[in-house]
């Protein structure tokens, strides 16, 4: 069974931080020709992707509000996805999700029919 599980989410005030964790089972981020990731969804918005990685057909992706202040990071042997999410505005609140096996086309956040989704944990930040 493959499947992805995302931990971290919380409340915190504006100017603190956060780091997100995806768990996975070892198959999922052994898909290693595809991308991985993290989205999120606030409410009333449609789903768009944070931040996004690839190690074959190298590419990494971060959405232009969240450069430099969040980081993607992923730990191989522990099967491990990480957002490091740092000085955190309110606009940044959402439902944040973890995907495996995204892509393996220009777009690097692109998503397939058999892409992994988690379940997704909420961050809330207050003012």
């Amino acid at each position: 069974q493959v499947q992805v599980m995302e931990s971290g989410g919380g409340l915190v005030q504006a100017g603190g931080c956060l780091r997100l964790s995806c768990t996975a089972s070892a198959a999922a981020f052994e898909l290693d020709e595809y991308s991985v990731g993290w989205f999120r969804q606030a409410p009333g918005k449609d789903r768009e992707a944070v931040s996004c990685t690839r190690t074959i057909l190298p590419a990494t992706y971060y959405q232009g509000s969240v450069k430099g202040r969040f980081t993607i990071s992923r730990n191989h042997p522990t099967n491990t996805l990480y957002l490091q999410m740092n000085n955190l505005k309110p606009e940044d609140t959402a439902m944040y999700y973890c995907a495996a096996g995204l892509t393996l086309s220009v777009s690097v956040c692109a998503s397939r029919k058999d892409t992994i989704w988690g379940q997704g944990t909420q961050v809330t930040v207050s003012s």
